[in-house]
């Protein structure tokens, strides 16, 4: 039985990161011939067709992390002008599901966003203008600036790189996909300490 649930971690050519894939998808680019070479563990066995000579059934392993063939993208993901989508679910994660003003934990439905900057006063919808905050604090705050409402930022916002946000966007990531991305973090990163603070 297949475990949908769990994603294969694609990599480029240089050994980036660049997306989770279903095992399907998996499948079709080793069909493809587009795997360069798996890595991690095994997560699927997939059986195939069975051979009218030999009698013998077909099998694939489906690792956990595969580098793909293809030209390197990476440099692009490196520039200073790079920023991935933001959305809440990512946001969250990013903040460990702590409210940055009142230091509480909340699940992904007590957390909103909040703009550092009003949008009203000129702030951006980006990543380094918006925090987690609970409904109560973001409230409180209002169309204000911190320093207006008498509120502290615990943290300071910053832009994911692309190895961080691919974190940050995964559901269920094993031991080996998690080595792997924490390999690519920035040495200053925040969710070097982050991780294993909020839910994963």
């Amino acid at each position: 039985m297949i475990d949908a649930s769990l994603r294969v971690l694609r990599t480029d050519v240089a050994g980036m990161p660049i997306e989770w894939i279903g095992f399907e998808d998996a499948v079709r680019l080793h069909c493809l011939e587009q795997i360069l070479y798996p890595m991690g563990s095994v997560l699927y066995t997939v059986h195939g067709g069975i051979n009218a000579r030999s009698g013998e059934q077909s099998t694939l392993a489906v690792h956990s992390i595969i580098c793909t063939v293809g030209q390197s993208r990476a440099h692009l993901k490196r520039l200073p002008s790079y920023a991935p989508p933001l959305n809440n679910v990512t946001l969250f994660r990013r903040d460990a599901n702590l409210c940055l003003y009142c230091g509480g934990r909340f699940g992904n439905a007590g957390l909103s966003r909040d703009h550092v900057a009003p949008l009203s006063r000129g702030g951006s919808d980006a990543w380094q203008n918006v925090v987690t905050a609970c409904k109560r604090c973001n409230h409180h705050k209002g169309d204000r600036t911190p320093e207006e409402s008498g509120m502290q930022l615990l943290a300071v916002p910053f832009v994911p790189t692309h190895a961080e946000y691919i974190y940050l966007s995964g559901r269920r990531i094993l031991a080996d996909q998690m080595e792997f991305l924490l390999a690519h973090f920035p040495r200053n990163s925040p969710l070097h300490e982050r991780i294993g603070a909020g839910p994963q």
